[in-house]
């Protein structure tokens, strides 16, 4: 019997009192690579923020990583966050530190306690995104493919269940995008992890297939994307 990474059932997701998507129904298994794409304000980003408890369940089932989503709160949001590897497309990265800083950071905000650990959980994890040398660059000392990197590296510390990757080429050139899926189905295929990437762009689920899920008119639907379609869609 498998064990799904995410389980939603009849989920409504709101922001506030609005109503943003209806009958929310979505199993995610480990190793499973999902697409969710759709119009901007659509509510893709309203479902990862479900998925990593920034939301709150108000109505449905949902459960990420074994957590019951309609039950969390702030004493254990942390615990399943411990979980996930978030990827913005902003990076979010500290600007007033480090790489190693920032990922140090996350670390010991997660209960991490020896020097010596953490130290080596950050010298593999950016041997793993091919940022071994520059673990003591500042954030604006790096071009943007490898700040993505550092981001998916600090997605990565935890050893997460699920990766949630918020548009994570958005703001890269069409060479740094492909090497940055590259890490990132990689990272998928090898350590057995899930991963939900929203995107606009249709050319990367050309190019590196996977679920594809279709947000509009406050409902999400499984689609295939044709190969005719997809010839014609240029990156944004």
């Amino acid at each position: 019997m498998s064990n799904p990474i995410i389980s939603l059932k009849d989920l409504q997701i709101y922001q506030g009192d609005a109503l943003v998507l209806s009958d929310v129904n979505l199993e995610v298994n480990a190793g499973e690579f999902v697409y969710l794409i759709g119009k901007t304000g659509s509510g893709k980003s309203s479902l990862l923020k479900t998925l990593y408890g920034d939301l709150p369940v108000k109505e449905g089932v949902g459960s990420v990583a074994g957590f019951d989503l309609s039950t969390i709160n702030w004493k254990t949001l942390p615990y399943l966050r411990r979980n996930l590897g978030i990827v913005f497309q902003d990076f979010q990265l500290l600007g007033d530190r480090n790489v190693h800083q920032n990922l140090e950071f996350v670390l010991k905000a997660t209960g991490w306690k020896g020097q010596s650990e953490i130290n080596e959980k950050i010298e593999t994890v950016l041997e793993e995104v091919g940022l071994a040398a520059k673990s003591y660059k500042m954030p604006n000392e790096m071009s943007g493919g490898e700040q993505q990197r550092v981001d998916i590296a600090r997605a990565l510390l935890n050893n997460p269940k699920l990766i949630i990757a918020d548009e994570p080429t958005g703001n890269l050139d069409p060479e740094t995008t492909k090497s940055i899926m590259n890490l990132i189905t990689k990272i998928a295929k090898e350590s057995n992890t899930a991963v939900v990437m929203a995107t606009h762009d249709y050319s990367l689920i050309k190019r590196y297939p996977g679920r594809v899920l279709h947000i509009e008119n406050g409902q999400m639907t499984e689609m295939v994307v044709k190969k005719e379609e997809e010839t014609n869609e240029t990156t944004e």
